[in-house]
């Protein structure tokens, strides 16, 4: 689509579409009917607007057949996870308080009106976790693996400096933590000098049994929120120069959180 186009659509049907994609049962259909284990994953980027720097949050529930297990191979992020095949992508300017209320009303539509069957996987911001328990009660929890590994790094260069020695520690923690999760971690980071990167992976220790979810051939990092803030937002939302007024930009994040989650068709099949 022409961004004539896009314009076009997102003034007029902007709000018609975040309120199609809230209320609507057609957009759970898809996600009911499909197979796979389910995956909550939230994350935001931030978006110019004529109120100044707001962060655009994305949640997503997705559906993911597994994949290979990886269970003790070196290359396990170069395996083959399936790409969701099912997935719904809510975006907006919204607080953390906000948002958790919206993830409970949206599980419930998708059909997740028990929690324990959802994953979510998040980075160790303490709202997303917050909201989780309060919301999502009973949901699993996995650590992005890739935000557990930059804090690794970071508790490296701070406590070791650069250089071989503190690549050669991360990547013995690492794969501590990948073998045994938290608990295992916790326990070789132990003495002064690491108590203040503790902290970082003591709420976690339920949320790093990654050795059993490859195992299993299932997902360990929040990727595709991640992806879907470059793809979804950034690309259409942040060029040079790109300054929004708040409403409009919602308006935008919605269309495109509707291309995203293949609801277009049933989206103008409705309104036709």
């Amino acid at each position: 689509m022409c961004d004539t186009t896009i314009r076009a659509v997102c003034h007029g049907h902007g709000g018609a579409l975040r309120d199609w994609q809230r209320d609507d049962p057609a957009v759970a259909a898809a996600f009911r009917a499909a197979a796979g284990d389910v995956e909550f994953q939230t994350d935001g980027t931030m978006v110019n607007t004529t109120a100044g720097w707001r962060e655009m949050r994305l949640s997503i529930f997705a559906k993911r057949r597994r994949g290979q297990p990886a269970s003790g191979r070196p290359d396990w992020e170069q395996r083959g996870l399936p790409a969701p095949h099912a997935r719904v992508i809510r975006a907006g300017i919204r607080t953390g308080d906000q948002l958790g209320p919206s993830w409970r009303r949206t599980a419930g539509r998708l059909g997740l009106r028990d929690a324990s069957a959802v994953t979510v996987i998040a980075d160790g911001a303490k709202w997303i976790w917050h909201q989780v328990a309060v919301h999502l009660p009973g949901a699993a929890g996995v650590l992005d693996i890739y935000h557990a590994s930059a804090h690794l790094w970071a508790a490296a260069q701070a406590v070791l400096g650069e250089g071989a020695a503190a690549r050669a520690w991360v990547e013995a923690r690492r794969g501590t933590l990948l073998r045994r999760g938290a608990a295992g971690l916790l326990a070789e980071l132990a003495g002064a000098a690491w108590s203040d990167w503790r902290g970082y992976f003591e709420p976690h220790a339920a949320h790093t049994d990654y050795a059993a979810r490859l195992r299993s051939g299932q997902a360990i990092g929040s990727g595709l929120v991640e992806g879907s803030c470059k793809q979804v937002v950034g690309r259409r939302l942040k060029q040079t120069g790109a300054r929004w007024k708040v409403r409009r930009v919602e308006r935008m994040a919605a269309l495109c959180a509707v291309l995203a989650s293949d609801q277009w068709d049933a989206y103008w099949a409705k309104t036709a």
